[in-house]
């Protein structure tokens, strides 16, 4: 073969990239030498020799944009940190159909062409009607307030935006995961063994931990066939039993793992709406008496509603005796993992096979921010597929460190850096003493709202929510209460004062908080209940009204909102004794 062609000294440094036969790599030397060691020095492209002022690469995140990148990210988060100074209250209130025509008519095919611009339009179209779950006020869902070394975790893992999945794509990240998993499992006490994988969630834990279960019961049902057994037929036996209080996502995961929605049991709660055991032990039997596969018991420490947590040894102890993987959905009470005063309340969770944890719930990190820890880290292998491409097998041989081996997903942010930064900066005996504070709150606040005639609670709270509904009238009938707490709370989020949650007990509409922000005080939860009692009331009222004068037109849905935002500014009613 001749020699490749030389490259004029003087050429332009665009030429010097095609001057090879496809497929060919050029030999580095002379000028080739230079363009690479001096990439800051090509701002040309060759469509467009004398360069442009409005170069798509120039947004790209790179050596020679350094200083773009840090002022357009400075001024996002000198936007979002004065926005959250200023906001008063956890939401404007605004309605679909005011803030959906404003989004709708973004011409995305005209860009604004600055960053600045584009922040502008943002606050109109998101900043300043955003859900702010910082506010104190802010009492709905579990979500919480998030630490700043989290915040700066989620800068940089965006910025570098390593992917989990291989090693050559997540150097170093793959190994801090790794060193959290294990520390998550040695708080959990599962053992050497142990072994588990982040996750973009709860529901994404708990599908896995599913498909884990489901895969370990086909197993244990082929080895003791007395015939070659295919999965297909004991999949129509698989049974997985949660409790009534447990996560919609249990059944999901029934259905999306093939088994479908009548594969999952609800087993019956006591008072503090626990997974009763007796009840458990009984369904195990019937699963046994009619030649049922028990794949799984699902016990949760800390139902959305409740906050309950399941009489956990005594769940391991059924499982033991029947053969069922023990999943404890911990999701929202793996905070009490790092807690100096009520860690004994997650007592047994050390027998479970599978534990889900979301530490955006109880850790106090931005979404996402969750993990699925197993006993036995071999168990992982139900999840793993070799691509050629990616995780070839020899991989394995080789003993490289391939994160996609344990996961349902491929590509994966390195969400654990922000866990990893909180530990390094704050401990995570600061995390849990932050944890603590809600749970002590929500205690005050049952006492509270059991000293208020206006409101009845249905039980004292484990952790850190409380389910209530304002107390009608005697003889109301029940479609009625309904509509008055649903009334309240609408009215309520419409106002933008305050957010509270909703749930059904027994088939009658509650009312909810969670607490999960340290700041909020008995004050902020007091000055919330005042609100409902006051929309209940305008909407008892104006049924009244409706009553005594059918023909009457009724009052404006937003009657209670207008009432509630001329009321904003006044001084806050004192609380009530208790």
């Amino acid at each position: 073969m001749g020699s490749p062609p030389r490259i004029p000294t003087n050429a332009p440094a665009h030429e010097a990239t095609s001057c090879c036969p496809h497929g060919a790599r050029p030999l580095l030397g002379g000028p080739i030498v230079s363009f690479l060691a001096h990439p800051a020095e090509d701002h040309t492209s060759p469509a467009d020799p004398t360069g442009r002022d409005d170069d798509p690469r120039d947004q790209l995140l790179a050596a020679t944009t350094t200083d773009h990148y840090r002022r357009t990210v400075t001024e996002g988060v000198n936007r979002v940190a004065s926005k959250i100074a200023r906001t008063t209250r956890p939401l404007t209130g605004v309605s679909t159909t005011e803030l959906g025509p404003l989004v709708r008519e973004v011409d995305l095919d005209t860009p604004l062409g600055d960053a600045g611009a584009a922040l502008d339009e943002l606050e109109t179209l998101y900043l300043r009607d955003a859900v702010y779950f910082h506010h104190p006020r802010y009492l709905a869902h579990l979500n919480c307030p998030v630490v700043i070394p989290a915040l700066l975790g989620e800068a940089v893992l965006s910025s570098v935006n390593s992917s989990l999945d291989t090693w050559d794509q997540s150097v170093g990240a793959t190994l801090i995961e790794r060193r959290l998993i294990d520390w998550t499992a040695e708080l959990i006490g599962l053992g050497g063994a142990a072994d588990g994988v982040f996750t973009s969630g709860g529901t994404q834990s708990n599908l896995q931990a599913m498909l884990l279960a489901r895969e370990e019961a086909c197993r244990r049902v082929a080895r003791k066939s007395e015939r070659p057994l295919r999965a297909a037929e004991t999949l129509p036996r698989l049974r997985i039993l949660t409790s009534e209080a447990g996560h919609f996502s249990v059944a999901k995961s029934a259905a999306l793992l093939g088994l479908g929605y009548d594969a999952v049991i609800a087993v019956p709660v006591d008072e503090q709406r626990r997974m009763s055991p007796e009840a458990l032990a009984e369904e195990l039997d019937r699963c046994a008496r009619e030649g049922l596969v028990p794949m799984a018991v699902v016990g949760t420490a800390g139902t959305t509603d409740f906050g309950s947590i399941d009489p956990l040894p005594e769940l391991a102890e059924l499982c033991a005796r029947h053969g069922a993987w023990l999943h404890v959905d911990a999701a929202y009470g793996c905070g009490l993992l790092v807690s100096r005063t009520r860690r004994s309340l997650l007592r047994g969770i050390e027998h479970a096979d599978s534990v889900t944890v979301d530490y955006h719930k109880s850790f106090f990190q931005p979404v996402s921010s969750s993990a699925l820890l197993v006993r036995d880290g071999g168990t992982l292998r139900h999840a793993t597929y070799h691509a050629d491409y990616l995780n070839p097998e020899r991989a394995d041989r080789e003993l490289t460190p391939n994160q996609v081996d344990k996961s349902i997903q491929t590509t994966r942010r390195f969400d654990a850096l922000k866990l990893w930064l909180t530990l390094r900066t704050m401990g995570a005996a600061g995390v849990g003493e932050l944890f603590d504070a809600v749970v002590d709150r929500a205690a005050d606040a049952w006492a509270l709202l059991q000293a208020d005639d206006r409101f009845e609670v249905v039980t004292r709270p484990t952790l850190s929510t409380l389910v209530f509904r304002y107390r009608t009238p005697s003889g109301t009938p029940p479609a009625l209460q309904d509509e008055v707490n649903l009334h309240a709370r609408q009215a309520l989020f419409d106002s933008g004062l305050a957010v509270v949650a909703g749930t059904k007990v027994d088939g009658a509409h509650h009312l909810k908080f969670t607490l999960l922000n340290p700041h909020a005080t008995l004050r902020d939860v007091g000055a919330v209940l005042d609100l409902l009692a006051g929309h209940a009331e305008d909407r008892l009222a104006a049924t009244e009204r409706e009553q005594r004068t059918p023909t009457a037109r009724p009052a404006p849905a937003d009657a209670a909102t207008d009432a509630a935002e001329a009321t904003a500014d006044r001084p806050l009613a004192p609380l009530r004794a208790g």
